[in-house]
């Protein structure tokens, strides 16, 4: 009997994802269908990318609006919905007893499956990446990532262009 190869943990060991603190998460789309919109202006010499929603992407923006209105202590506080994957910066604040019901993997998790049940069919990547924000100057790097995602599409490692191309490494 073949063994099963042992996936390597997605969370740092010993780190407590409720505590508070600015972590950059990307969650992707299963096998990079580009379902959540459509990047338009590339080819308008002089007008900028920009990203048109689906219908699947508006679902995700309302889940992420709905949040960000509704979860005390959890903000979504900059992110862009690509066409095949997301990239956020979520905030977890404790202003008073330094409680929050939910760490950072299970915030993902109900995002994904509130659009999973909203759309009918699961389109989501097994779990996320996370990078914890370490100082400011992180924080601004990654911002600016976030702002700028959709202008660097052609050139980006989750365009199935680039894919197609052999040039993702």
């Amino acid at each position: 009997m073949r063994e099963m190869t042992k996936r390597k943990p997605n969370r740092i060991l010993n780190h407590d994802y409720r505590q508070n603190g600015a972590y950059f998460v990307t969650f992707c789309v299963k096998d990079r269908h580009e379902i959540l919109g459509e990047i338009v202006g590339a080819t308008v010499p002089g007008r900028p990318n920009i990203i048109k929603l689906s219908e699947i992407g508006k679902t995700v923006d309302d889940a992420i609006m709905y949040y960000n209105e509704n979860l005390q202590g959890v903000v979504f506080d900059r992110y862009v919905i690509m066409p095949n994957h997301i990239h956020a910066i979520v905030v977890i604040r404790h202003e008073t007893n330094g409680e929050v019901r939910s760490p950072l993997q299970y915030i993902v998790r109900n995002l994904k499956s509130y659009v999973t049940k909203k759309t009918g069919f699961s389109l989501w990547q097994k779990s996320f990446h996370d990078h914890i924000i370490r100082d400011k100057s992180d924080y601004n790097r990654i911002s600016e990532y976030i702002e700028n995602n959709h202008a660097n599409w052609e050139n980006d490692c989750f365009s199935v262009d680039v894919n197609a191309r052999g040039t993702n490494k």
